[in-house]
């Protein structure tokens, strides 16, 4: 709509002579009526004509990202017909999941595709892979993401090597309110040759995640004193210690930071190269004084890879071959020059006292925090303790939920006042370490239903539940550090935390003989959904789940 144009005559009336909804209609000084609703949503409530004349008519959805969410949004986008491109920072599709290709999801294949890129897959003569296999990482990407990125309806809407520096409205800073519903939404682009592009859009979905943007090893949510000097001695959350990285890691002394799934996949692949690898040392320091939630709910969790997780590391810790270090505060690290010049200190206080722990390599599994410089310049609404979105962060509160008890929710819960702009997948949870692959799909099942003018489907906000819990007979007993659960890229849940698991709190739809062997039975839970609803993990929930057990 723009604000130079006549208003519509076939438009309903405002008593004041405005467009209905709004006090003027069609000029800078245009206001919604009701204080509480955007002037966009009072014109389309009321069925005001001249919504339809808006600016950004034609001009395409940009997606943020070729993740799985980023190109579950693609799926949806090209299933409804609406115009779209995709920005992709890296080299190719599922870029940051490459980066932790070697780590084993939670969760078999039947849990880990979206519904609408299975029927677009599909369409092109793609089988799915085996339903049971747990992937990994690479093969989430070869398997999955690549055929998706390159079926028709999205190849050549997708561009790599094109980073996002910002988002705005066109012509309008954040501070600017009069006529900013009438502008479009602007993305500025970098591209990997340099070039730099500013593309126009009537709406933006971020699924960019947080892949590469680490908490640091300090407190307070601050980096230590010389951690910046020390990087040379640090490494990510989840290196490939059986692989790549072997060479770093074998016959050398690793402190592991964090206490995240992230830090356990690493603390159990470490304890495997040390049984071939003599001189092999494993410390592993935990700012609490527990670390129970880590260790889970063993058999009772509704993903048994994920138990399994749990239950190795804790036989891991009280066999010897990890040495666990509670209530371990970081305060400083202190490193000669270069990764080979000798091993770094790393000061931090105990209830005992300053403690220096020595190591040759630190390995950072102090998750993740979302990119939010590129939105300086939109109006987001953002919860200050998880930075997520308002609505959403009760739902995901890592204080009072696990990836097991977050419920469902859709694009009423992620909108923000910006019109049509979106975070959603990892990134829409801020710092929670909560997020689950399936709840990201949902959440752009909903936002493009939205974009699409279908408010019924996108206030059904649904998720597919297996009947009771992923089943496996050889999961839990597995021992071999190749076909353990993944550890996630934010330190808690993540990505690699897997998909759906039995719905905790939630009766049955029907009764089930058997859960191993048995497909998912769709239920539907609505906005709203109560808080225990979820997936089983066999514990308490969240960070008051960390009370210490007598076995812990």
């Amino acid at each position: 709509m723009s604000t130079t144009e006549p208003q519509d005559p076939a438009a309903p009336q405002a008593a004041d002579g405005g467009c209905c909804g709004v006090n003027a209609c069609c000029t800078d000084a245009e206001r919604s009526t009701d204080p509480t609703r955007t002037v966009i949503e009072a014109k389309t409530d009321a069925g005001c004509g001249c919504v339809a004349d808006r600016r950004d008519d034609g001009l395409p959805v940009v997606v943020i990202g070729a993740g799985p969410t980023g190109l579950a949004a693609a799926a949806h986008l090209a299933e409804r017909g609406l115009d779209f491109q995709v920005l992709e920072a890296g080299p190719q599709a599922g870029a940051a999941i490459a980066g932790w290709g070697h780590v084993r999801l939670f969760s078999p294949w039947r849990y880990d595709t979206d519904a609408a890129a299975r029927r677009l897959l599909e369409a092109t003569g793609w089988t799915a892979p085996a339903p049971d296999h747990l992937p990994t990482g690479a093969e989430l990407v070869r398997d999955y993401l690549l055929p998706l990125s390159r079926v028709p309806q999205l190849a050549d809407r997708i561009r790599t090597g094109a980073r996002v520096l910002a988002v705005t409205r066109q012509g309008v800073d954040v501070t600017r309110t009069i006529g900013r519903e009438s502008r479009p939404l602007l993305v500025r682009v970098r591209y990997a040759d340099g070039r730099v592009q500013d593309i126009t859009a009537r709406a933006v979905i971020d699924a960019s995640g947080t892949w590469g943007r680490p908490n640091p090893l300090g407190h307070s949510g601050l980096p230590a004193v010389g951690e910046r000097e020390a990087a040379a001695h640090i490494t990510g959350p989840l290196p490939d210690v059986l692989g790549r990285d072997r060479s770093r890691f074998a016959g050398r002394h690793t402190l592991v930071v964090g206490m995240g799934h992230s830090a356990a996949n690493t603390l159990l692949a470490l304890a495997e190269l040390a049984r071939t690898e003599p001189g092999t040392r494993i410390t592993w320091a935990v700012r609490g004084s527990s670390v129970a939630r880590l260790y889970g709910g063993g058999d009772a969790d509704g993903l048994p890879a994920r138990g399994a997780l749990g239950t190795r590391l804790k036989a891991a810790v009280q066999s010897g071959a990890i040495e666990l270090v509670r209530s371990f505060t970081i305060t400083r690290l202190d490193a000669p020059g270069g990764p080979d010049g000798g091993p770094v200190a790393v000061t931090g206080t105990t209830p005992e006292g300053e403690r220096v722990l020595t190591a040759d390599t630190v390995v950072a599994a102090t998750g993740f925090r979302p990119d939010l410089d590129m939105l300086r310049e939109v109006r987001v609404e953002l919860d200050p303790a998880t930075e997520a979105p308002v609505r959403l962060a009760p739902l995901i509160d890592p204080n009072f939920h696990s990836c097991g008890t977050v419920p469902p929710h859709g694009e009423r819960d992620l909108a923000h006042p910006e019109p049509g702009l979106y975070l959603v997948g990892m990134k829409s949870y801020g710092r929670a370490p909560t997020f689950l692959m399936a709840t990201g799909y949902e959440q752009v099942r909903s936002v493009v239903a939205a974009l699409a003018g279908n408010r019924e489907a996108a206030d059904t906000v649904r998720l597919d539940l297996p009947e009771t819990g992923v089943c496996s007979t050889d999961l839990v007993t597995e021992d071999r550090a190749g076909n353990t659960a993944a550890g996630e890229a934010d330190g808690g849940c993540g990505t690699s935390c897997g998909t759906d698991a039995a719905p905790s709190g939630v009766a049955e739809p029907v009764e089930a003989a058997s859960c191993c062997g048995s497909s998912p039975e769709p239920v539907a839970l609505g906005v709203g959904a109560p808080a225990g609803v979820g997936f089983a993990t066999g514990r308490v929930h969240g960070h008051s789940g960390d009370a210490e057990r007598g076995d812990s």
